[in-house]
């Protein structure tokens, strides 16, 4: 049997293991058609709703502030910074940021945080075969999320918007959350892999020297994903295992070398 070419993976969360990359959407949805349609009224322009395309290009895989910035841009609207300690109802992007948190936790308070059974099933698989598992996300929500979903014991390590914060991480797209979730694991980034959904996600694993980035084409992008570095693009966990992914290494290997 081949030697195994990996001794850890790191798991984006959203839209990779739990099923609330949706939710995720509709919050952010909610408190930008909200804002949008008060400023419009306020200064007489037309009101743009915020769309899924909006949502993929400037908002999906970032740090919660750094997507109201990057989407707020895109517009022309120059907001303050403020502070995270701003109330959802200041008009400031941490404000604006606040605000999509709190829909999102009152989303997920009433409907819970399904899982992709395919996505845990290969952690099984990974760590029957010893091979260790960490979680890199830009979510300040992960507790709960993984405590409501009942998954937290699955990973040895969790880097997390909180922790990034604490630690001076820089977001996706750069690596700094996954090579401090690999680091943490005692993985250096070369004999671990990356799964995520998003697109900076997929850069950021790109230019972080991983053994391998699986890109996980949620929205029918499987080109985009492949265009920002994704060695291998799937719809689903369930296309793929612990043989797929050691082979996809050896191939990348044979490319490089």
């Amino acid at each position: 049997m081949p030697p195994r070419e990996f001794d850890a993976a790191i798991f984006d969360m959203d839209g990779v293991v739990t099923r609330t990359a949706a939710v995720h959407s509709r919050a952010w949805k909610q408190m930008f058609d909200d804002y949008l349609r008060l400023r419009a009224a306020r200064t007489g322009g037309a009101f743009q709703e915020f769309t899924p395309g909006d949502y993929l290009a400037h908002v999906d895989g970032r740090p919660r502030y750094q997507g109201v910035a990057t989407f707020l841009k895109s517009r022309g609207i120059d907001l303050p910074q403020g502070t995270p300690d701003d109330s959802p109802g200041a008009e400031t992007v941490c404000g604006l940021g606040n605000c999509k948190n709190e829909i999102f936790n009152a989303i997920i308070a009433r409907e819970g945080a399904g899982l992709y059974d395919s996505t845990v099933a290969l952690i099984d698989d990974l760590r029957a075969q010893a091979i260790k598992v960490g979680l890199a996300t830009s979510s300040r929500n992960s507790a709960l999320i993984l405590q409501k979903s009942g998954v937290a014991h699955l990973f040895g390590s969790v880097v997390d918007g909180i922790v990034s914060e604490q630690l001076g991480l820089q977001g996706k797209p750069a690596p700094d959350i996954f090579q401090a979730a690999s680091a943490r694991l005692g993985v250096v980034p070369d004999r671990a892999i990356v799964i995520e959904d998003a697109v900076t996600g997929v850069e950021a694993g790109a230019s972080g020297g991983f053994a391998l980035v699986i890109g996980l084409a949620r929205e029918h992008n499987h080109a985009e994903l492949h265009e920002h570095g994704a060695d291998l693009v799937l719809t689903d966990l369930a296309e793929t295992n612990l043989g797929k992914i050691n082979a996809a290494i050896r191939a990348k290997r044979g490319r490089v070398s």
